[in-house]
């Protein structure tokens, strides 16, 4: 368990206090349900709401001796309970508590991950509608390419939160079923009722057919779901590590009062932050590959995942909460140097204004290797002479002789790389993104 990156709310989800209630709390609903359906006295089941408890330190004692943790358990609980405990557990196995316990642990786990998800689509929206017409050069292969604006930047993040949101809510509810079936799900000592009952009281579906387990492809949906989330908040941190590059200074993550940046260096401000969250992808990717393994079971079940499980699941869902309110304020508090983009943007004199020019000359007729010649050698002139690029392509005598002036002009025009910003916006955010 990773404790120095737990919020109260996940740590007590995963703690043996929480998976221990959940236990109880399993236990007792199936009780209840067999009381409905006449397979134990009802005064039975009221005494085992009533007395239900266990004590944790105990657990671990008898669990010492039986190196069996669900009947430690149960021993514990029968304790409190007292002769009515025989009607406990009846007609169920370990994996019936562990399985079904496990399936509210992901679910709650996952609503928890989903909320601070909604707060980051909603702050990188924020961001996005605010930088829409913020005009920077775009890259591929770290190199100047053409215009774009830091919007659309944040815009893409916006679009790709909102697909690892509907892959969460898919894979949450896929995990979030249980089973409470017998010693190989054939339902030969208690009805299929009593599983739709307890099921149904915890808001998870029903396993249509297990074997001693739910099966394990849920798990691994849920954890590559996690961890592909997981790949968006590193894709966002690399990007702001690069434009925080001294050389780039386009952005800054944000740096507090009184925080330092080198023993060594006063001067130093670095992306401590990001560069947690790009580690820590690492792990979620890690954990997800963990979860494919455990897929392949021997036959109706053996345990080789559960002390998998024990570590990927907390830790993941652990990782991802604490991941995503991180990047919440990092986002919010990110500074952004509108100046410096434009500055970055003219720096090569212009040469972003060359895939215009090529298109340009192929509307007049020129095949497009003659256009792209004519061109590369006018953009490799400004390069080479350190002159604007514009300068370069008007005293071109064979450009000329293809481009007048307003031609050019049109070539120029920066807004051209603008024009359909409104449209981008509405696509992902809706009419109000094309109005703001």
């Amino acid at each position: 368990m990773i404790e120095r990156y737990q919020t109260p709310e996940m740590a007590g989800l995963w703690a043996d206090d929480g998976r221990f209630e959940i236990w109880r709390d399993v236990e007792v609903a199936a009780c209840e349900a067999l009381a409905e359906l006449g397979e134990i006295p009802a005064e039975a089941a009221r005494t085992i709401r009533e007395k239900a408890g266990f004590d944790v330190a105990r657990i671990h004692e008898i669990e010492a001796t039986t190196n069996h943790d669900v009947i430690a358990f149960l021993t514990s609980m029968a304790e409190h309970i007292g002769p009515d405990s025989r009607w406990v557990h009846l007609g169920m196995t370990s994996s019936d508590l562990l399985d079904t316990t496990l399936a509210v642990q992901c679910k709650r786990a996952g609503e928890l991950i989903l909320e601070e998800l909604d707060r980051l689509i909603t702050a990188t929206t924020a961001r996005a509608v605010e930088h829409k017409r913020t005009v920077m050069i775009g890259r591929s292969h770290g190199v100047h390419a053409e215009p774009t604006t830091f919007g659309l930047k944040l815009l893409v993040w916006v679009d790709e939160l909102k697909r690892d949101r509907a892959r969460l809510t898919a894979a949450i509810e896929r995990v979030a079923v249980g089973q409470i079936s017998g010693p190989v799900g054939t339902f030969a000592h208690i009805a299929p009722e009593v599983e739709a009952r307890v099921c149904a009281h915890f808001g998870l579906g029903v396993s249509p057919v297990s074997t001693q387990v739910v099966q394990r492809d849920r798990h691994a949906e849920f954890l590559n779901a996690i961890a592909l989330c997981g790949a968006t908040l590193e894709t966002m941190a690399i990007e702001v590590r690069h434009l925080q590059r001294t050389e780039v200074r386009e952005a800054e993550e944000p740096f507090g009062k009184g925080q330092k940046g080198s023993s060594a260096m006063p001067h130093k401000r670095n992306p401590i932050l990001c560069e947690r969250l790009t580690g820590m992808a690492r792990l979620l990717r890690t954990n997800a590959q963990a979860a494919i393994e455990n897929v392949a079971l021997w036959h109706e079940r053996d345990i080789s995942h559960s002390s998998v499980e024990r570590v990927i699941l907390p830790d993941s869902t652990t990782l991802l909460h604490y991941m995503l309110r991180k990047t919440v304020p990092l986002i919010e508090g990110l500074r952004v140097f509108p100046e410096r983009m434009r500055e970055n943007l003219e720096s090569t004199g212009g040469l972003y204004h060359s895939g215009a020019i090529l298109l340009a000359l192929a509307r007049e007729g020129l095949t497009r290797e003659e256009a792209y010649r004519i061109v590369q050698a006018a953009a490799m002139r400004s390069w080479e002479e350190g002159r604007p690029f514009e300068e370069v392509a008007r005293a071109d005598e064979e450009l000329a002789r293809h481009l007048d002036a307003d031609a050019l002009d049109a070539c120029f025009d920066l807004q051209r790389h603008l024009r359909h910003v409104d449209t981008i916006f509405a696509r992902v955010l809706g009419d109000e993104g094309a109005a703001h």
